[in-house]
């Protein structure tokens, strides 16, 4: 008789402590050893095959709770590799027992800390999962949410648990979009939108928000599918509708707006004008809670971010940019007096406002100037930057930065706004120690602040600037290198012979090669500008020439001898050009026969672009006021040149012709 009482005795004694005893729950994962043993029997009894169907059902649900603690609680199930036991027992025919660790194994992947990749081990989990799909109502709503819980776009490496055999993802294998996709994510998942259960179609909506997120191929594949006759991106207009539900709307929004990043949907499609963007402007208002006028400017700020007239529309809609302005007034000082709960509210959610509304001032102000004076123009506007640069929250400071980034890419805030309120000193502070995320951001901000008509060039270069961005340029980080050397290249547009001579000094000769060797192009690009930009004004060239020219002749050569683009070939044939015009460093060319015969045949070149670069390197070494300009006219002329400006000057190219012409006419003089 024990034997058959056992069974329910046990139930009801797991049904009663969990759904009325918190303490008992924490108390599974007790460091005393007795205390962790009633969890760990919980896990035996669920994979027992003498267990009946009923106890093990019953040892889900209470697992499931247990899931719902603290997030030891969660690790604690980890480490006792509750994953396999629960995805085991997915394989048994009983559907309440499937839904139970369907519903248990939900609430364990929606943890944080739980690693996204124990959904992957096994190749054959997916497959199963999309199966039951069609089992029930809840099958549906729990494998979505695990589906849109465990879908990263990254590739991840082994998570160092023990798991099922057969690893279907490695550090090199596809990221978890594409293996859903793969196993008919899509398809299984559609008719999902349209089921009777709000909470269904609900998951079935996020998983597709997370699915189409960055990823043209899906994003392709959603705006065909159709479901009853409608197509997707119509089902999903529909869910924007004022009478649905907050988080469909947005959820819809979220779709609706990564197949249009990804090039499904253009983006003056009228879903994407009158249906998707004022949605997202109305998540933005006052009326809306936190949570949601977060969520709404984030992904509007994606939205807008590389479209010019959609960031246009979205700053003349429900006034949006003043709208905003109240995202910086949490938490109020009323709420501190009122009400604790409040409060508490307001301050976790403080900083996700700030980080929303920087990001969505960013989008708005990439490209207009007349939408950039108005966000500028938004009550203390500047001074919020500012704060927000010195913020402890690394998300708020990055997206501080990119705001000031986006701000500025206009000539006239650079002249007041930014110098007005020295904006220089506290970005100078973030670059010297931050993470690679925000530097990429800020130090590509300072390349702005470092152009010629900039007031604040002269106060960043007397704040040790200089060795600053050499350091950058010695970065692992590509987008580093590409930010420091363009900085130090506009730092030394008409700049001082003594500016020039600090960056050459803090770069070093060998740097300077290390640069010029670089695999990526905009870095070799941007070497060449600094270069061009040092050698410019004829005293300078001729000091620069005088203590470097040895090493930048050669570097020169190397360039004009590689496998190189035609941007880049014309770019040094420029600066051989400005070694021309120097009074005494044309001689370096002129002494090296390589580098004449190098300039003779890209006076002939097939491209008109290198061809007009290479006379203007002849027109410098032969204009005939200049000392010694006769015996460079002979030498050049008894190389060729001559003959080949003859042939220039019959050019159809009118820039070709006049220049040929002019430089024959030094000949003539």
């Amino acid at each position: 008789m024990a034997c058959v009482l056992e069974a329910p005795l046990r139930m009801s004694v797991l049904s009663e402590v969990t759904a009325s005893s918190r303490h008992y729950v924490d108390r599974l994962f007790d460091l005393d050893p007795q205390k962790v043993l009633q969890g760990v029997m919980l896990l035996y009894l669920l994979q027992q095959e003498t267990s009946s169907t009923e106890l093990r059902t019953e040892c889900a649900v209470v697992l499931g709770s247990l899931a719902m603690g603290t997030e030891n609680n969660v690790k604690s199930l980890l480490d006792c590799h509750i994953i396999p036991a629960l995805l085991q027992g997915l394989l048994l025919p009983d559907l309440k027992f499937i839904e139970a660790c369907l519903r248990c194994l939900r609430t364990i992947f929606i943890s944080p800390v739980t690693p996204e990749d124990l959904l992957y081990t096994d190749a054959t989990v997916i497959s199963h999962l999309m199966a039951l799909l069609s089992r029930s109502r809840y099958t549906q709503e729990y494998i979505c949410q695990i589906f849109s819980h465990c879908c990263k776009l990254q590739h991840w490496h082994s998570c160092g648990f023990k798991s099922l055999p057969q690893p279907l993802l490695c550090a090199n294998g596809p990221d978890h979009q594409t293996i859903l996709f793969n196993h008919g994510a899509v398809q299984n998942i559609a008719h999902l939108l349209v089921s009777t259960s709000y909470k269904v179609r609900m998951q079935a909506l996020k998983c597709f928000s997370v699915l189409a997120f960055e990823n043209p191929q899906v994003s392709m594949t959603l705006v065909n599918v159709s479901v009853d006759g409608e197509l997707l991106p119509q089902i999903f207009v529909k869910m924007l509708q004022r009478d649905k539900p907050i988080e469909m709307q947005l959820t819809s929004a979220k779709c609706l707006t990564s197949m249009c990043r990804a090039g499904a949907i253009r983006t003056d499609d009228s879903c994407i004008i009158l249906k998707t963007l004022p949605c997202l402007v109305r998540m933005c208002s006052k009326e809306r809670l936190l949570e949601e006028r977060v969520e709404g400017a984030e992904t509007l700020a994606y939205l807008i971010e590389t479209d010019v007239e959609l960031q246009r529309i979205a700053s003349i809609t429900d006034h949006l940019i003043v709208m905003l302005a109240d995202y910086f007034k949490y938490p109020s000082s009323v709420s501190a007096i009122t009400d604790i709960k409040r409060l508490d509210h307001d301050l976790k959610h403080a900083h996700e406002l700030r980080q929303a509304a920087f990001k969505l001032y960013a989008s708005l102000g990439a490209n207009d100037e007349d939408i950039r004076k108005k966000i500028i123009e938004t009550e203390n506007m500047m001074d919020r930057i500012v704060n927000g640069l010195s913020e402890s929250s690394i998300k708020v400071r990055l997206a501080a930065v990119r705001c000031l980034h986006s701000l500025s890419r206009s000539v006239q805030q650079l002249r007041t706004s930014f110098q007005d309120h020295a904006v220089w000193k506290p970005l100078m502070k973030v670059l010297q120690n931050a993470p690679n995320e925000i530097l990429v951001v800020a130090s590509s901000t300072l390349c702005n602040l470092l152009l010629e008509f900039s007031p604040s060039k002269e106060p960043i270069l007397e704040s040790g600037a200089i060795e600053l961005l050499c350091s950058l340029t010695q970065s692992e980080n590509l987008a580093l290198r590409v930010n420091g050397i363009w900085a130090l290249m506009n730092m030394a547009f008409q700049a001082e012979q003594k500016i020039k001579s600090d960056i050459l000094r803090g770069l070093s000769t060998e740097q300077l090669f290390q640069l010029l060797s670089d695999s990526d192009v905009n870095v070799l690009m941007k070497t060449l500008g600094l270069l061009r930009n040092l050698l410019s004004t004829r005293p300078h060239i001729d000091h620069i020439m005088s203590t470097h020219g040895k090493q930048i002749m050669q570097a020169v050569t190397l360039i004009l001898e590689g496998e190189h683009n035609i941007e880049v070939k014309e770019q040094t044939l420029c600066i051989l050009a400005n070694i021309a015009d120097g009074t005494t460093a044309k001689e370096l060319i002129m002494t090296n026969d390589d580098i004449l015969q190098k300039i003779k045949y890209y006076m002939s070149h097939s491209n008109a672009k290198l061809q007009l670069a290479a006379m203007f390197c002849i027109s410098n070494l032969i204009w005939n006021e200049e000392e010694g300009s006769q015996e460079r006219q002979d030498k050049l002329r008894d190389m060729g040149i001559v003959d080949i400006l003859h042939k220039l000057s019959q050019s159809s190219d009118p820039n070709l012709c006049d220049k040929a012409k002019t430089a024959l006419q030094q000949y003539l003089a």
